[in-house]
């Protein structure tokens, strides 16, 4: 079968015996063996057909998606993976934090945060063919926020295809500090001051997401329209990383300063 992100090597009963297999990692917190390296014919399509599999196993028993994550968007995270393509993944309720929530760091794997801006929709946004100012034009809100990141696929030499079945390692959100309409300010100028334990660990400023990080939405809204989805009203949508992930461990507190955009804290126990 040949779809938008090429040919499926894995047939149905494979695709859930991964997924399934993922599901195992993220309850046992023990991440799996790498995906390519045991199908070495893995494509991007099977990737995306094992997380659809992944979230329709979620939905139902009763989680529901409330947005959607983009990964690897900007040169900081792609030279911090060797990945040079971005990918998404999806996000469910039980999945967002307010700042200053206590985050129980064994609930997650190879543990790691990243500086984003999620993107509030006021209406749908369907491709092909969106752009940077549609996404201007559809987004109530953009909020400052931390991605936690939870790799269910072992680390060393993951390529696109492991990130994106691993739902593109989406662990959580953490969203706080100041809402701000997007003529409100120039997005791409957007920075923040990363500190864990009081030690600046990454800087970054939004344009290293693909030039704006609206660029990101963009990209991922035309990627949904050719597996044949779309954003809906009132999604969140995290926009990518313009930092590099930044390691955390029980006890640690993290905080992101996004100067006149307030900032965003949480702790590991």
């Amino acid at each position: 079968m040949t779809g938008p992100d090429g040919e499926r090597t894995l047939d149905d009963d494979a695709v859930v015996a991964v997924a399934d297999e993922l599901a195992e990692a993220d309850r046992t917190r023990t991440p799996v063996p790498l995906l390519t390296k045991r199908h070495p014919g893995m494509t991007v399509a099977d990737a995306y057909a094992v997380q659809r599999t992944w979230r329709e196993r979620g939905e139902a028993r009763g989680r529901r998606v409330v947005g959607h994550k983009i990964g690897l968007t900007s040169k900081a995270m792609q030279a911090a993976t060797g990945i040079t393509e971005p990918d998404y993944g999806v996000v469910f309720d039980d999945m967002v934090l307010e700042s200053g929530s206590v985050v129980e760091h064994a609930a997650y794997s190879n543990v790691r945060v990243e500086v984003e801006l999620a993107f509030v929709l006021a209406s749908p946004l369907e491709g092909p063919g969106v752009t940077v100012t549609d996404v201007l034009r559809t987004t109530d809100r953009v909020v400052p926020a931390l991605e936690i990141l939870d790799a269910r696929v072992e680390m060393a030499g993951r390529t696109i295809v492991d990130t994106i079945s691993d739902n593109a390692a989406m662990g959580a959100m953490v969203v706080g500090g100041r809402p701000v309409r997007v003529d409100d300010v120039d997005l791409r100028w957007v920075s923040a001051l990363l500190y864990r334990n009081e030690t600046i660990e990454e800087t970054g400023v939004a344009a290293g997401v693909l030039g704006h990080p609206a660029a990101g939405v963009a990209w991922l809204a035309n990627k949904l329209a050719a597996h044949g989805d779309s954003l809906a009203a009132g999604e969140t949508v995290l926009a990518g990383s313009f930092t590099r992930p930044t390691w955390v461990h029980p006890g640690d507190t993290v905080h992101a300063d996004y100067g006149k955009l307030g900032s965003v804290t949480c702790r590991f126990v």
